[in-house]
């Protein structure tokens, strides 16, 4: 369980950052912070820059400049295999899974970075799906098994930050609810969590705080306990 006074320890700080994909400038000076152990969503429309952002912490722009200071350390320059050594995973909204191997094959293929990752059985425990279907290739699965599995196996590497872009993107309702479930748990596994989502709905169920991005940078943030106050801004915000 995460330490109680670790909610107001900063683990990652953005400030400032501009983003490129090729000569398309698309963040335009990013400013938030996540404290340990906290859950904290990217809302906005398509286009925001709220995938970009995820894609500028793991390192995986073309051009980007600014400060991204994870645990003290500043990653803005470093190569993603670096930055992942620090203790950051990303999740893709593709959910990058390799389909011909079996779901067991992609759990333990990701390379341990840092001390403290689960192992198969304990991510098991948490996807019971993935254990029943664990000698089936990805090909086989469905897209709620498929997201479970790319949630899965980057619990293994030890990374304490998690970037989730968005999750609940063409499942079930069900299988939304159950996402849900699966984030709670890792909240309180100790595990930080930054979530890319179009569905306030769902991230209402399950963040600390809203950050509001537009046109590249952050507009607005927002306590998930402060939302009824705030859902007609967030109504205009959102266009929802």
């Amino acid at each position: 369980m995460p330490d109680a006074s670790a909610a107001t320890t900063t683990l990652l700080k953005v400030a400032d950052l501009h983003g490129w994909y090729g000569e398309s400038h698309i963040l335009h000076g990013m400013n938030f912070e996540i404290r340990q152990g906290e859950v904290v969503t990217l809302l906005g429309r398509n286009g925001a820059g709220k995938t970009t952002t995820l894609r500028g912490i793991m390192g995986m722009l073309g051009r980007a400049q600014g400060s991204i200071q994870f645990e003290g350390h500043e990653m803005c320059g470093l190569a993603s295999n670096k930055i992942a050594k620090h203790g950051i995973a990303y999740c893709p909204e593709e959910r990058g899974i390799f389909a011909s191997l079996s779901v067991e094959e992609n759990l333990t293929l990701p390379p341990i970075v840092r001390p403290g990752g689960m192992t198969v059985p304990e991510i098991y425990e948490i996807f019971p799906n993935l254990l029943e279907r664990r000698r089936s290739p990805g090909t086989k699965l469905s897209g709620g098994e498929q997201q479970m599995l790319a949630i899965g196996r980057i619990l293994r590497t030890g990374a304490s930050l998690l970037l989730f872009d968005e999750p609940s993107e063409g499942l079930a309702p069900v299988i939304v609810q159950r996402i849900g479930e699966v984030i709670r748990t890792l909240k309180a596994k100790g595990f930080t969590i930054l979530l890319v989502e179009q569905n306030f709905r769902f991230a209402s169920t399950v963040a600390d705080r809203h950050y509001v991005v537009e046109h590249g940078t952050v507009i607005d943030m927002i306590k998930n306990s402060e939302i009824a106050a705030n859902a007609d801004k967030l109504h205009t915000y959102l266009g929802v």
